[in-house]
């Protein structure tokens, strides 16, 4: 397998994008699949550099990125050293992001004999299928779309009444990684961008106008993002297709940092169905 692992994209936001390229060099062109993580998540979480094998094998092209403001660095590209940078994220950066590496991936000539720039497939996880959404019902590049375990609504998300209002008097508020223990902020500006950009980062609105083929993966026993969310998107977005895992958690069994040698069932069972839909729409 061919990797070629953080990759500098110039940002449109005064920040990299750390990109891999991950792939079997064939002389053959291969449908593209671009993956994007969910919050508080990066690139090389977990089982993302074993997924990227999968993917690999069954001959597709996968780009995996950090977006610009997750809060990783150039030198250390996992876990959250810059909290500034997490704390200025928002969801137009990360659409923006995403668009970045598309359009630099059309500009890669080494990349020619091994890529079929008409068959991409977006990949997004959790707040990253939200993205892939969005993103997936305006750019015509996009052949067809994968969510796994996606919310279905940003909105919903912010805090209301007396705690938006303090949101708004400190300017910041945080909330802990439970993993890392860290203190992580979210300035206001994350739900100003939201505010001032609302029609362009519903979910709902982009997802009822998607034309082409969606595949939408659930665990049954996702306590972090309801599976309620996942019959929403089914029933907005018209060529869906949904899937639930059974008894199967936010991350499908994978957790960070991962350790052991096999994938997790259920995540393997997400990689095949999402492998067959790719190779059989």
């Amino acid at each position: 397998m061919e990797i070629t692992k953080n990759i500098h994209i110039k940002g449109s936001h005064n920040k990299p994008i750390l990109t891999d390229v991950c792939y079997e060099k064939t002389n053959k062109q291969k449908p593209i699949v671009v993956f994007c993580h969910g919050y508080k998540g990066f690139k090389d979480w977990g089982v993302f550099d074993k997924m990227a094998a999968s993917f690999t094998e069954k001959e597709l092209f996968l780009v995996k990125f950090n977006f610009s403001h997750n809060g990783g660095t150039v030198d250390q590209p996992i876990d959250f050293p810059d909290l500034k940078a997490f704390g200025e994220n928002n969801l137009s950066k990360e659409k923006d992001d995403l668009k970045t590496v598309l359009d630099w991936l059309f500009l890669q000539d080494i990349y020619k004999k091994e890529v079929d720039f008409n068959n991409i497939t977006l990949i997004g996880h959790s707040r990253g299928g939200g993205i892939v959404t969005l993103k997936a019902s305006e750019d015509s590049r996009i052949s067809r779309l994968v969510t796994w375990a996606s919310v279905s609504d940003y909105e919903s998300r912010f805090p209301k009444g007396e705690l938006l209002e303090a949101w708004k008097k400190m300017g910041v508020a945080y909330i802990e990684n439970a993993r890392t223990k860290q203190q992580m902020p979210h300035y206001i500006q994350f739900y100003n961008d939201f505010v001032e950009n609302k029609e362009r980062l519903t979910i709902r609105t982009a997802a009822t106008k998607l034309t082409i083929p969606h595949l939408i993966v659930h665990g049954t026993s996702d306590a972090t993002v309801s599976i309620e969310e996942a019959k929403l998107l089914h029933s907005w977005s018209p060529k869906s297709e949904l899937l639930l895992i059974k008894d199967a958690d936010h991350g499908f069994g994978a957790k960070h940092p991962w350790e052991e040698t096999d994938l997790p069932e259920d995540f393997n069972e997400v990689l095949r169905a999402s492998i067959r839909f790719i190779k059989n729409t």
